[in-house]
């Protein structure tokens, strides 16, 4: 008998190395162009609440380029300090082995992500007054402290603070691609009208993106302040659709540590917007009534919901 349970011990064991070897295995992130992974332990087991996972991206020169976001099914574009820009990659049917790099989180946020049922919110932090508005808003908040120690990393290709990097599966959160709609996406046939289009140019005080048609890949090449945008691994940010949602830009009553104020775009409301797809540009309409409602973007010639090419979208917030 007490061979048996021995022998039955150390199988046990082997099993649960074996185990721990593969997770481990699984869960480091190898491949060209993603910053050094050091790799840590493998990723938790239970799945938390979120329908999408938002995840503030860096994007002045010194990110660039970044890596992971093309995996994205959303990426919003928002005005912060100084007139520069910053993204949020939406990620709700595929995760990337990494993303970043990623940065701090701002009011925009809060209100735009409330459309989304309780969704993950992954940002490098957020100055101390906003940080109140973070804990009682409804999203899963995961920033380096609130997240599994493994799940952050410091890449060693940028130098800080544009180096921290994630790996999205150590979070745990499982998002579904339903949770699209909520955001205005209905992919679908192009609708009839709109005007031929190769090139769009949106301008914020101190940065700007181009979108330019190529009919050989059917995407819009992305530019951000005059140079083609590219993930670290190579590839061409390329969506299928791109919105240019034109919102009220205000200060808000946050700013950074240089005293520079954190303007806020609001996405509550109603107006204009031109989305691109197939090519062709079409005047639309976009109306969100309050934060808990989704975005809808309608034709403006008839009310008929605008369909979008599918693929990846880019939503730009731009001043009216």
């Amino acid at each position: 008998m007490g061979i048996r349970r021995a022998r039955t011990t150390r199988a046990r064991r082997a099993a649960v190395v074996a185990a721990v070897l593969a997770a481990t295995a699984a869960g480091c992130t190898t491949g060209g162009g993603h910053p050094p992974d050091p790799g840590s332990a493998p990723p938790p087991s239970k799945a938390a609440r979120g329908p999408v996972l938002a995840v503030k991206i860096d994007n002045v020169g010194a990110a660039r380029p970044q890596t992971g976001i093309d995996r994205a099914d959303i990426i919003y574009a928002e005005q912060v300090e100084s007139g520069l820009s910053r993204l949020m990659a939406v990620y709700a049917t595929r995760l990337p082995p990494v993303v970043g790099p990623v940065r701090s989180a701002r009011e925009t946020d809060l209100e735009l992500l409330r459309q989304f049922d309780h969704p993950a919110l992954a940002y490098s932090g957020a100055q101390s007054k906003l940080q109140p508005l973070i804990a009682g808003a409804p999203l899963l908040a995961r920033p380096p402290g609130k997240a599994p120690a493994s799940a952050y990393f410091r890449g060693s290709d940028k130098p800080a603070p544009h180096n921290l990097y994630l790996r999205p599966a150590r979070l745990g959160v499982t998002p579904r691609a339903s949770a699209l709609t909520a955001a205005g996406v209905t992919f679908g046939a192009a609708p009839a009208g709109g005007q031929a289009k190769s090139r769009l140019t949106v301008r914020f005080p101190a940065a700007r993106f181009t979108f330019d048609w190529s009919a050989r890949n059917g995407s819009w090449q992305v530019s951000m302040d005059g140079a083609r945008a590219r993930t670290a691994d190579g590839k061409t940010l390329a969506p299928a659709t791109v919105v240019v949602q034109y919102v009220d830009v205000r200060d808000s009553r946050f700013h950074d540590r240089w005293g520079n104020t954190s303007p806020f775009s609001e996405t509550v409301g109603s107006g204009r917007a031109t989305v691109l797809r197939d090519g062709r540009a079409y005047d639309v309409r976009w109306r969100r009534p309050s934060a808990t409602d989704s975005t809808r973007f309608t034709t403006a010639d008839g009310g008929r919901p605008m369909t979008f090419a599918r693929g990846q979208v880019w939503v730009v917030f731009a001043g009216r």
